[in-house]
């Protein structure tokens, strides 16, 4: 038992050392320097919760939040949708399915700021001309309003995102035991009530972990933003991870955007813990 211990923690001491140095220190040292006037090399005045109180009255900041609560709670829906859509798909007995995965799962193995780039390149150029092919205004000029660039974001991060899902979701369909479907089609089920009592219950575990992974990654994105909208026009499709770079180092003002990212992380940190808690609650009701 001592020698499987010791090696236990052999194993995880690069993690652990790795997580502190990256995570855990920077976490410290921003939160310090969030109540200086650092300007990104010196601290030189402790001015308190300054910097707090004048983030909550920043416009800009506030904006950029519920932008991003909106577009969060639009993608984590669709993302769950399309990859629970995608893994029930796959699984079934297609002579494409390894094809098919292949198709869905590439777009996340290409980056953000390329994935920004393209669509952009098929929002603006393309949508534009098969709008002016058709005759259908509403394509053409994409990007080129608040509503517009959200959705085009929404497009953006559910094409790279929906594969991803999908696997965690293809993972525990798989492990759904073939006697209870069988039992349950020799009693008459039909696939809505196979898949509402046997197949939804049982992947609800999955659930929880892709809406943990989806919430946060939302939250988080900056480089498509960057690349598809650059929170244009007029700012009004900046989230906040840009909006936080942006203060701190388009503005120059260090000590104001690391508040506001300090302030980002408790609230991102508390709404995942949050729907973590009510998942976990709502598997052991199923």
């Amino acid at each position: 038992m001592g020698n499987r211990s010791l090696s236990f923690w052999l194993f995880l001491t690069p993690v652990l050392v790795a997580l502190g140095l990256v995570v855990i220190v920077p976490l410290i040292y921003g939160t310090y320097y969030s109540f200086t006037d650092w300007n990104g090399l010196t601290a030189s005045q402790f001015v308190g919760f300054e910097h707090y109180i004048k983030l909550f009255q920043d416009k800009a900041f506030l904006n950029s939040i519920w932008f991003t609560i909106k577009f969060s709670f639009v993608t984590i829906i669709l993302l769950n949708v399309i990859g629970l859509g995608f893994a029930l798909l796959v699984t079934q007995k297609l002579k494409t399915s390894n094809l098919l995965r292949t198709v869905f799962f590439m777009p996340n193995m290409i980056g953000g700021l390329i994935l920004g780039f393209i669509w952009q390149f098929i929002f603006i150029n393309v949508f534009s001309d098969v709008g002016e092919a058709l005759g259908f205004a509403g394509l053409q000029g994409w990007l080129s309003t608040t509503t517009t660039g959200f959705w085009g974001l929404v497009i953006l991060t559910c094409w790279q995102m929906a594969g991803y899902i999908m696997i965690i979701y293809i993972a525990y369909l798989q492990n759904i035991p073939g006697e209870l479907v069988e039992a349950a089609k020799m009693d008459g089920a039909n696939s809505f009530q196979r898949f509402k009592n046997i197949t939804f219950p049982l992947v609800a575990p999955a659930f929880t972990v892709s809406m943990f992974l989806t919430l946060s990654n939302s939250f988080k994105i900056y480089d498509q933003n960057l690349s598809l909208t650059n929170g244009g026009p007029y700012e009004s499709t900046q989230m906040v991870a840009m909006e936080i770079v942006k203060t701190a180092f388009s503005a120059n003002e260090m000590a104001y955007g690391q508040a506001k990212a300090v302030v980002f992380f408790i609230m991102v940190a508390a709404i995942a813990l949050t729907q973590v808690y009510y998942n976990k609650k709502r598997e052991v009701d199923l």
